[in-house]
């Protein structure tokens, strides 16, 4: 059914759009997290490390829980997810306030049942925006993930303003009500295309919905590939580098880049719209470079400026930040881009559960450059020797997308198979 035969309760989709983009702002607000880790640190009186696996947690379960509301959106429809996802979300922030006293406590609700939160409402617009965008898929799923990267941008002056007013955990607090009416709301208008919708002047070729039928996989026959394994460990590797940067980004503009407290906040609102434009940029390009090509890209990007930051940039506080924010960039266009070459690996039909599992990376790597960058922080106090490991580990990272091809389709694996048999 094209646009022009749609019927007139169809939703326009630039609104499902932009309530796409509200939606993940308000999840995005996780990334704001280095605001809050000094205090912390100060009301536990304890270091970088215990206090930033809230934040470790928290990505931990995003993953895992992603995977989760790509299994749910198939029988509870996008809408329904969604909403339960920005609940749970918005309570576990909300009862962070009863953390005053106790990590575990800070664990178990920023942590645990918020980053449960985030997965499930997170995968939803993923889903749904490339239905709505088949003539433009990589531009999709860069709006799709926008407003994740710039979340921190609208959270860290609020949080600047309500930390003063109303204290650290009673911030939480407040955070928590709003994530519930704002992620929860915008979930409301987040619904799939009528079966068979096509947006007006694109009808798909014969030959691309011919192509589309044949490279489509369930998730089962996803994981029966050498390539799902390939993309998830590029995931992984890519994220591993920006985390490290977000996860402490307010301490390291201060004590790396000599920021003052207010550039140092301003740092991590940069970071913010680096996150954001990164995943509709990098996103967009691959429509025209393939997603191949862009990730690349952003491994040898990231390799050099993770090596030049420690050399160049100590104490030069406008080239930690250029030099950061591109870093940044590459972050958020991995989760922007691996929708894209997922699907065209795969198919665009089971992509949200083909690329839930796929988040499961985004969790894992807290265990590797989050946590390398805090405990060798703690251990030598300086950032140095977590910035030098990754940029090696973007190096060795750039290996997979040269190598990595196109599986064959489900039909030509079969064939494959058969002639084997016939010939055994």
């Amino acid at each position: 059914m094209s646009s022009q035969t749609a019927s007139a309760a169809t939703p326009n989709r630039w609104v499902v759009a932009a309530a796409a983009v509200l939606m993940q702002l308000g999840l995005g607000a996780v990334y704001a997290w280095s605001i809050f880790r000094v205090p912390l640190s100060e009301n536990y009186g304890t270091g970088i490390t215990a206090v930033n696996w809230a934040f470790f947690i928290t990505i931990l379960m995003i993953g895992f829980a992603a995977f989760a509301g790509g299994q749910l959106v198939g029988r509870l429809g996008p809408r329904i997810v969604g909403v339960m996802g920005g609940v749970v979300y918005g309570i576990g922030v909300g009862l962070a306030y009863f953390a005053q006293d106790s990590l575990v406590v800070l664990y178990l609700t920023y942590g645990l049942i918020a980053g449960i939160g985030l997965g499930l409402a997170y995968i939803i617009p993923i889903q749904v925006l490339p239905k709505w965008f088949p003539d433009r898929p990589g531009f999709a799923t860069g709006i799709a993930v926008m407003g994740f990267g710039g979340g921190s941008a609208v959270t860290v002056p609020v949080a600047g303003y309500l930390v003063p007013a109303v204290g650290l955990f009673g911030t939480f607090g407040i955070l928590g009500l709003a994530y519930i009416v704002f992620v929860g709301g915008a979930a409301f208008f987040i619904t799939n295309p009528p079966e068979g919708y096509s947006p007006e002047g694109y009808e798909p070729s014969e030959e691309e919905s011919s192509q589309e039928e044949e490279r489509t996989r369930d998730f089962k026959g996803a994981l029966s590939t050498w390539q799902w394994y390939a993309l998830w460990a590029m995931l992984f590797l890519n994220v591993t580098a920006g985390l490290s940067i977000i996860s402490d980004a307010k301490a390291i503009a201060s004590e790396l880049g000599g920021a003052t407290a207010t550039l140092a906040s301003a740092f991590v609102v940069i970071l913010a719209v680096a996150n954001a434009a990164g995943r509709l940029g990098w996103a967009t390009l691959s429509d025209y470079i393939g997603p191949r090509n862009v990730f690349l890209t952003m491994f040898l990007i990231q390799a050099v400026l993770f090596l030049l930051i420690p050399l160049v940039g100590r104490d030069v506080f406008f080239l930690l930040t250029i030099f950061s924010f591109i870093i940044l960039t590459c972050y958020g266009g991995g989760f922007s881009t691996m929708p894209t070459f997922a699907s065209a690996y795969f198919g665009s039909r089971n992509v949200a559960t083909i690329y839930g599992a796929m988040l499961t990376a985004w969790g894992l790597a807290t265990l590797l450059g989050p946590l390398v960058l805090a405990i060798s922080t703690d251990i030598t106090g300086t950032y140095d020797l977590a910035l030098y490991i990754s940029a090696g580990i973007m190096l060795v990272s750039a290996a997979i997308p040269l190598v990595i091809r196109p599986p064959e389709s489900p039909r030509e694996s079969e064939e494959a198979d058969t002639q084997a048999e016939a010939r055994a």
